[in-house]
C-alpha cells in the first residue's frame, strides 16, 4: 500500500499541494492529472526518495521495489535485450552470484554448503521465472514496436525516441510492486500505445501514470487524482467518469452552466452552417456526432484557460493540392511510391500507420514538396498552408518573446490586440515580454499554433500537434478544429483529437497509402490482423506444406470452437441491444435539459431536479453498460 497523510510540497516559494492524503492499493491503476507545474512530477520525486515532503508522512514498505522510466536517454554498447534485461536487478544479482560460484568452484566436490547456495540461487532463479527472461525482454522489445533482428542490437545504435522506448520496456521488466509512469506515451506510435495498454491492464501492483492522452487514461485507469488548488481530489473511475462527475459539480453552479450552453450553442451553429448542404453532409453528420460529445464534457472545461478559435480564411478554393502517381523519400531511398491524393476544400484526413511508415514524409510532400522524388505536386494559387511539426518548436527565436514573434505575423494590430490573442493560449501579464529560450515544449507548441493560426491558413498539415500539449489545451484544439471551416490532415496517436476532427482515416504501411474503410475503433483489430497474416507467411516459408490431416476434423473443432464461444458472443450482443436503448432513453433527457423553459420557469424547478437525477442516474448505468461490453469484448478476443 501507499498512502500519503497530510503531505506537503513546495518547490521554493510556490506552494505545490497542500495538506493531500490518499492511499493506493495493490491492483488500481491511477491517473495523476492536473495543469503543467501544478507538482504531478514533484509527486513522483517524491514517492521516489528524490525530494522530501515539507510536511505530511509518506507510507511505504520499505521493501516495495518501485520501477519508474529513466528520463536520460540510455548509451553503451550494450545489447537491446540485455539493457531490458537490466530492470529485473534480482535476476542480474543472481546470474552474478552463480557466475562467481562457477569461476570459484571449477571442480565440483563432495556435497557441502556451497552446494547448498547454488542450488538455493537455481531455485531461486526459477521462482522469478530467471531462466526466461531473454523471452520476457524479448516480447516487451515486440510489443513496443522493435524488429526481431534489433533486439541484438547496441544501445547507442538506436535513435533518441527509440532509447526512450527502451527505457519503458527495462521498467516494465521490473517486478515491481509501485510502478510510476510520467508520459509513458509521448515516444511511442498507435500500435505500441495499444499493446502498452494491455500490458499495464494486467499489472498488478500500483500503477500511477501522468498522461496527457485521455484514451489512454481511459483504457487503463480506474481512479483519477486531480491535482488543482494545491488539493489532490480522488474520484473513482477512468478519465471520462471523471470529467463527467467534475462537470455535473461544476454545472451545479449557475454562472458556469451559462457558460456551457453559450459554448454548445456556438458549436452548435457551426453545425447549422452544413447541415443541408449535400456537398458537406458527412462533415456535418460527423460534427453531430461530436456535438453529442461535447454537451457532456463542455462543462469539465468551463474553466480552462484556453479559449481560441481559428481564423477563417479569406479565401477557400475548392481544390487545394494535389498529387498524382507521386514517390515520396530521401535521396536514393523511396519512402511510399504510387500516391494518387487530392486536398478539397472540407476535407478532414487523418493518417494511421507505425513509426517510420513514411507519414511524416508524406506531410512534407505536401506542405513544400520536399520529399517529392516523382509524379507531379499541383497547387491552387490560393492554397495558404498551416504546417505544424514539432522540428518547427526550435525555429522560434530564443531571444525573441511571444508578441515579438506574433508582431512579425499581424505588424499592424494593436498591442492589446495581440494580448488578448496570446491570452487565449495561456500567455498573460509579463509572460508575453519574455523570451521564450526556456519556456517548456508546451509552452513553445502553444505558440508555434498561436502563430500558424494567425495567418488564417486555408488547408492545415498537423504532424503530432498534442505532443506536450497537456489536456486542458488539447481539449481546447480539438474544439477549434472541430469549428474549423478549411481542411486538414492530421498525424496524432491522440485518439480522442482523430475521433473528433476526422472524417476520414489513411493508412501509411508497406511502402503504401491505403484507404483506412474501417472506424478508428477497429484499428487494433486491423493490426492484430497484420500481425497475423505476417505470421502465416513466415510460417509457410520457414515450413512449406504444413497441412492439417483430416479436413472433416478441422470443420468439427470449428464448430465446436463456435459453440463454446457463443454465450460469450450472446452477452455481447445482449450488452449492445442495452446499450443502444439505454442511449435513446439518455437522448430523450438530453432534449428536455436543452429547452431554455425549464431553466427559466420557477415553477418547474422540482421538474429539472428530478430530470438532472434521472439524466445522471441514465448516464451511470451507460457507463456500467459500457464497461461490461469492454470486458466481454476483451473476454472474447482473448479466447477467440
Amino acid at each position: 500500500m501507499l498512502s500519503l497523510t497530510n503531505i506537503s510540497l513546495r518547490r521554493g516559494p510556490k506552494v505545490l499541494i497542500s495538506k493531500a492524503s490518499f492511499q493506493v492499493h495493490a491492483g488500481q491503476r491511477m491517473g495523476v492529472i492536473g495543469a503543467n507545474g501544478c507538482g504531478k512530477s514533484s509527486l513522483f520525486s517524491m514517492i521516489l526518495g528524490e525530494l522530501d515532503p515539507d510536511d505530511g508522512e509518506l507510507g511505504l514498505d520499505p521493501k516495495d521495489e518501485i520501477a519508474h522510466v529513466a528520463q536520460e536517454s540510455p548509451h553503451g554498447s550494450g545489447s537491446a535485450v540485455d539493457f531490458v534485461m537490466d530492470g529485473d536487478r534480482e535476476l542480474r544479482e543472481i546470474q552474478v552470484a552463480l557466475a562467481n560460484y562457477g569461476h570459484c568452484h571449477p571442480n565440483r566436490g563432495e556435497y557441502g554448503d556451497s552446494d547448498l547456495k547454488s542450488v538455493a540461487l537455481h531455485e531461486r532463479m526459477e521462482a522469478i521465472d530467471g531462466f526466461t527472461a531473454e523471452s520476457r525482454a524479448s516480447r516487451l522489445l515486440h510489443g513496443l514496436g522493435f524488429a526481431a533482428d534489433e533486439y541484438q542490437k547496441p544501445v547507442n545504435e538506436f535513435s533518441g525516441g527509440w532509447r526512450m522506448r527502451l527505457n519503458l520496456a527495462q521498467a516494465l521488466m521490473c517486478r515491481s510492486d509501485i510502478l510510476l509512469l510520467d508520459e509513458p506515451t509521448n515516444h511511442l506510435d498507435l500500435p505500441a500505445i495499444l499493446w502498452l495498454e494491455r500490458w499495464l491492464k494486467r499489472y498488478d501492483g500500483i500503477l500511477l501514470i501522468v498522461s496527457h492522452d485521455r484514451d489512454f487514461l481511459d483504457q487503463v485507469c480506474t481512479r483519477i487524482a486531480h491535482i488543482e488548488n494545491e488539493e489532490i481530489h480522488l474520484f473513482t473511475g477512468n478519465y471520462s467518469q471523471f470529467e463527467t462527475q467534475r462537470a455535473e459539480h461544476l454545472a451545479q453552479q449557475q454562472s458556469m452552466f451559462v457558460r456551457q450552453q453559450r459554448e454548445i450553442k456556438h458549436i452548435q451553429s457551426y453545425v447549422d452552417r452544413f447541415r443541408y448542404k449535400a456537398s458537406k453532409a458527412r462533415q456535418a453528420q460527423s460534427r453531430l456526432k461530436m456535438l453529442e460529445r461535447m454537451e457532456q464534457i463542455a462543462p469539465a472545461h468551463v474553466d480552462s484557460p484556453f479559449q481560441f478559435h481559428f481564423i477563417e480564411p479569406k479565401k477557400q478554393p475548392q481544390h487545394l493540392l494535389g498529387l498524382t502517381d507521386v514517390s515520396v523519400g530521401y535521396g536514393e531511398h523511396v519512402v511510399l511510391r504510387d500516391i494518387t491524393l487530392n486536398l478539397s476544400a472540407g476535407d478532414r484526413i487523418g493518417l494511421l500507420g507505425v513509426n517510420g511508415a513514411g507519414k511524416s514524409t508524406l506531410v512534407k510532400a505536401l506542405s513544400t514538396g520536399s520529399t517529392v522524388l516523382s509524379g507531379d505536386r499541383v497547387f491552387s494559387k490560393d492554397t495558404k498552408i498551416g504546417y505544424f511539426a514539432q522540428h518547427q518548436l526550435e525555429l522560434l527565436r530564443p531571444e525573441h518573446s511571444p508578441i515579438d514573434h506574433l508582431r512579425d505575423y499581424a505588424p499592424d494590430d494593436r498591442e492589446q490586440d495581440h494580448r488578448n490573442y496570446l491570452g487565449r493560449f495561456g500567455f498573460g501579464g509579463e509572460r508575453i515580454f519574455e523570451p521564450v529560450a526556456p519556456f517548456s515544449g508546451g509552452e513553445k507548441a502553444r505558440l508555434v499554433l498561436a502563430l500558424m493560426i494567425r495567418q488564417g491558413p486555408n488547408l492545415l498539415l498537423l504532424d503530432e500537434p498534442t505532443n506536450h500539449l497537456d489536456l486542458e489545451m488539447r481539449q481546447a484544439l480539438s474544439v477549434a478544429l472541430i469549428e474549423y471551416s478549411g481542411a486538414l490532415v492530421v498525424i496524432s496517436h491522440d485518439r480522442h483529437l482523430l475521433r473528433s476532427v476526422c472524417d476520414e482515416l489513411l493508412i501509411v504501411h508497406d511502402g503504401i497509402v491505403d484507404r483506412f474503410d474501417r472506424s478508428l475503433d477497429d484499428y487494433p483489430a486491423w493490426l492484430k490482423e497484420q500481425d497475423e497474416k505476417a505470421g502465416q507467411a513466415a510460417t509457410k516459408w520457414q515450413d512449406a506444406p504444413a497441412k492439417t490431416a483430416n479436413k472433416k476434423q478441422q470443420r468439427q473443432e470449428q464448430a465446436q470452437r463456435r459453440q463454446q464461444l457463443k454465450p460469450l458472443y450472446d452477452k455481447v450482443r445482449d450488452i449492445e441491444t442495452k446499450l443502444a436503448s439505454g442511449r435513446t432513453a439518455l437522448a430523450a433527457y438530453d432534449e428536455r435539459l436543452a429547452d431554455e423553459k425549464i431553466y427559466t420557469d420557477a415553477n418547474r424547478k422540482e421538474e429539472l431536479t428530478q430530470l438532472v437525477k434521472d439524466h445522471a442516474v441514465q448516464r451511470a448505468e451507460i457507463e456500467s453498460l459500457e464497461w461490461a461490453w469492454l470486458e466481454a469484448s476483451e473476454e472474447l478476443e482473448r479466447q477467440a
